[in-house]
């Protein structure tokens, strides 16, 4: 009988790591913005260029979905690699729901997001990851961080883009 238990305790063990799917999730901040319009400017040239590099240098997966601040320079940073994966950009306001979002519907999916200086540091904590820097600052806008999910584990990798 105990030799039956520890089976099936081993089977429910593999079947529950099974299940779980793993989920990935790109974030980054905005590229270089303009200085157009200081309340919600366009990217600039320089910025064009790193959104460009970003569709590059993440071309060999398929994203399921993108999410973005409500602003123009996070939008258009997404906006080559959402074309090429022929995805809109979805608008989010709150850290929080949005990581519940992605936690409930996007489970097993690949998901990128665009934020700020000010948040993208602060969603990797709302996974449950912890900081991998203590902030960014106003002059870097190459940073890309790939966090896993699968189950209970996490996994953060942090790696630099763009040629400018």
């Amino acid at each position: 009988m105990k030799k039956f238990i520890l089976f099936l305790s081993l089977l429910f063990s593999i079947f529950q790591t099974a299940l779980a799917q793993k989920t990935e999730i790109w974030i980054v901040r905005h590229a270089e913005k303009g200085v157009n319009n200081p309340n919600d400017p366009d990217l600039s040239d320089k910025g064009k260029k790193r959104a460009e590099d970003l569709a590059v240098i993440l071309a060999k997966f398929k994203f399921d979905a993108a999410f973005s601040t409500p602003y123009k320079r996070t939008h258009q940073t997404l906006d080559p690699l959402a074309k090429k994966n022929k995805i809109s950009i979805t608008d989010y306001k709150s850290i929080t729901t949005l990581v519940d979002d992605i936690r409930k519907n996007y489970s097993g999916k690949k998901i990128i997001i665009a934020g700020h200086s000010n948040t993208v540091l602060e969603t990797i904590e709302a996974f449950g990851i912890q900081r991998p820097k203590a902030k960014i600052t106003d002059d870097e806008f190459n940073n890309i961080f790939h966090l896993t999910l699968n189950g209970n584990k996490t996994e953060l990798k942090t790696n630099t883009y763009g040629k400018i």
